[in-house]
């Protein structure tokens, strides 16, 4: 049984729709362009192309942090083609190893041990979200987000006020293998259509199915079937469907905080009384 989403799209019409898109929203915002983290991987390299082709001033920035050196070789090489293809698109290189160096020595000092893990890989991407909206609000700027439908809304695979804090999310509505497709039509680069996504949070060589237990064509399916009502429940104990769809609900509900609004907590009227108008 192939583990694949039903849907087919349109990917010459979706780049056409979604440049549209963005280009409306930019206007309404008053601002003059946009920003884009380019990561060397399909996401960052469809988004950074999506915005290049709105024809608005485009600042595409690399911020390696202890970075591998072919993905940031492939993210440089991107940058390079999008500059030589559109006059309006600009780059930056950030390299931020040093303040996440400090960061880190910091955070060891405070709790006199070392410090690591899951939380400073999330800091990797938060010290990057700081400096694309530090430079964002230097050129009166929009930071377009590179998050795909899977990881946004199925399993929260991204860093809560990380890549996760962006102004507008232009390829969220997009499953992850539809993101390659219009990565095809807008010409990206082989190099980048063949590696392997990972997040490059870590420092090493794991990818995403490394860290997420699936692939994305498997997430997928899985979402898919997870909006229809089915669980795990519904497939024959001991297949590869039923530990997909394991791997996904698990995912799922532990990330859950990070897919949902933001809870305010309402208060109740008659905790308020009005204020005596003096006369």
């Amino acid at each position: 049984m192939e583990l694949k989403s039903s849907r087919i799209l349109d990917a010459e019409k979706a780049v056409a729709h979604i440049v549209a898109w963005m280009t409306a929203y930019l206007d309404r915002s008053g601002l003059d362009g946009w920003v884009v983290g380019v990561s060397g991987g399909i996401d960052s390299a469809v988004t950074s192309t999506l915005a290049a082709r709105t024809g608005r001033p485009t600042t595409l920035l690399r911020m390696p942090i202890h970075q591998a050196a072919d993905q940031d070789e492939r993210g440089a090489a991107h940058i390079a083609a999008l500059e030589a293809a559109h006059p309006h698109v600009a780059s930056l290189n950030v390299d931020l190893t040093s303040s996440f160096d400090g960061l880190s020595e910091a955070l060891a000092g405070a709790v006199g041990a070392p410090f690591g893990g899951l939380s400073l890989a999330n800091a990797r991407a938060r010290i990057r979200m700081t400096t694309l909206y530090a430079v964002a609000a230097e050129r009166s700027a929009l930071v377009a987000g590179t998050g795909n439908k899977v990881e946004d809304f199925g399993v929260g695979f991204y860093t809560k006020y990380g890549d996760g804090g962006v102004d507008l999310s232009p390829i969220a509505d997009l499953l992850k293998s539809e993101v390659y497709a219009l990565g095809r039509v807008l010409g990206v680069g082989e190099a980048i259509l063949q590696a392997a996504p990972t997040d490059g949070l870590w420092g090493d060589d794991r990818t995403d199915e490394d860290q997420l237990g699936a692939t994305y064509d498997e997430l997928e399916w899985a979402m898919e079937q997870a909006a229809d009502g089915r669980d795990a429940g519904h497939f024959d104990a001991g297949s590869r469907a039923r530990k997909v769809m394991e791997i996904y609900l698990r995912h799922h509900k532990a990330n859950r905080h990070k897919m949902d609004p933001i809870p305010v907590c309402a208060l109740p009227a008659e905790l308020f009384t009005a204020r005596p108008v003096k006369p």
